[in-house]
């Protein structure tokens, strides 16, 4: 439902990564006033690369992490660079810069940042501060309006600043937390294990036997940036059936191995896999994913945490019994994230402002019920109740606020991307055949009214 009211609310935005800082933007343009809490000196998020890491608990167990980024020096992107832009602000090539399709993570941060400075955001945004809790100022009835304490922390101050807001907007992002396996002996096992969180170079590692647990794409890049460093690197999958990249790149190195899931660890440092092979290793690095976390907000279980499923979200999105006062951007994963993140804030900023509504709480409710099913039936763990992987999904979603569907060449190039690292996984970032469709993209309205100058 669509209406032309215009109510200017009081918003604050927890964090000022990509969905964050477009979550600013679309608030600020619906006429809401907008504060931005930072716990960094910078914006970008995942993309602030953070080098120092010998303070923080190597498997990540603290609840509270003093580092936020997991990325690596050497990581670069696994989508080229075409599709990752906000709809009307493209990730263009800037001189002086790193020029590659799929360039490194600075590359992306200055993107964000160049983003925030020809939006003016940063006049929203206190920098260097902790939000350590947020809660209901009253105890909510569905459809009354609901407001929020925020208490926050600026680094260098002593007392801790109380405010009081109309609304909530959780952008924390998800890859910070690390999702560990429970494996027998873990606890005995008297070696070096880290989870990749924490994993910034490969020089630490020289000349050691490394067990790289996970066949994610981190796993992937870490494992194969050890090869030139490691005396052995041992993956260990869920699944032999690994990809005919991953089998290239296996093929090519000697000291690279592929092994089952480990069973138990052992004093001595053996590692037992399923399979009943074993191997000593100096160093297990867990590539196993993360958990979303939000250690400050008290929602009196009216949202949950559990095996890694958020919930209940409307759409991803919205806490029926909180909504849309407390909502969330940047849930989903595995899809095209900057549009998806942009879709969800133009939603939030007019649900907010009054010109749109929500279904009723029981309408919402049974959407969420049929989704947890349709899960259920397509036999996906719970832990991956947000792993999206479709593009339907993003242009179901973008029919509730009237935004465009993703283009038809940036859903071609993604899934041209996903068919080159299929194959050629060691290469896909530099070689690939895509020459026409890049041309229908800088032809397209999101890049056509740069000028041909810029390409």
């Amino acid at each position: 439902m669509v209406s032309e009211r215009n109510l200017s609310k009081n918003v604050c935005i927890i964090g000022a990564g990509p969905s964050g800082l477009v979550a600013a933007r679309e608030l600020r343009k619906e006429g809401h006033n907008v504060v931005v809490f930072e716990q960094n000196h910078e914006v970008g998020g995942q993309w602030l690369y953070q080098p120092k890491v010998e303070h923080e608990d190597p498997l990540g167990s603290s609840n509270v992490l003093k580092v936020h980024s997991s990325i690596y020096a050497s990581l670069r992107l696994t989508s080229p660079r075409e599709i990752m832009g906000f709809t009307d602000f493209p990730f263009v090539v800037k001189k002086g810069r790193d020029p590659r399709r799929f360039p490194g993570h600075k590359e992306l941060l200055l993107y964000l940042q160049d983003f925030c400075e020809y939006f003016g955001l940063r006049e929203m945004i206190r920098f260097n501060t902790t939000v350590e809790y947020v809660g209901m100022l009253d105890y909510p009835e569905f459809g009354k309006d609901l407001r929020w304490i925020v208490k926050s922390k600026e680094k260098e101050a002593e007392e801790r600043v109380e405010e009081v807001f109309d609304a909530v907007v959780v952008a924390t992002g998800h890859y910070s937390q690390p999702r560990l396996p429970s494996i027998k002996g873990m606890d005995a096992w008297r070696r070096k294990q880290m989870h990749s969180h924490i994993y910034r170079v490969p020089e630490p590692f020289r000349n050691e036997v490394v067990v790289v647990v996970g066949n994610s794409l981190s796993g992937q890049d870490i494992g194969m940036e050890l090869v030139d460093v490691a005396k052995e690197i041992h993956l260990s999958a869920k699944s032999l059936d690994v990809s005919e990249g991953l089998s290239k790149v296996i093929s090519k190195h000697q000291n690279l191995h592929l092994h089952p899931q480990i069973d138990s660890l052992h004093e001595d440092g053996r590692v037992l896999f399923v399979d009943g092979t074993s191997i000593v290793a100096d160093t297990i690095i867990y590539c196993t994913g993360y958990s979303y976390s939000f250690p400050f907000l008290d929602t009196k279980g009216m949202v949950i945490v559990d095996d890694d499923r958020v919930g209940p979200l409307y759409e991803h999105t919205f806490p029926p019994s909180l909504a849309p006062s407390l909502s969330f951007v940047g849930i989903p994963r595995k899809l095209i994230g900057f549009p998806f993140f942009e879709s969800q804030a133009k939603w939030i900023a007019q649900l907010l402002s009054g010109k749109r509504t929500l279904p009723s709480w029981d309408e919402m409710m049974q959407s969420i019920k049929e989704f947890y099913r349709s899960r259920e039936v397509d036999g996906i763990p719970k832990h991956n109740t947000h792993d999206l992987a479709n593009f339907e999904y993003c242009d179901k979603y973008a029919d509730y606020i009237g935004f465009p569907h993703l283009e038809e060449w940036r859903k071609e190039l993604c899934l041209s991307v996903l068919r080159n690292a299929d194959i050629n996984l060691d290469t896909y970032r530099d070689s690939y055949d895509d020459s026409e469709m890049l041309q229908e993209a800088y032809q397209s309205p999101h890049f056509a009214h740069l000028g041909p100058e810029t390409f």
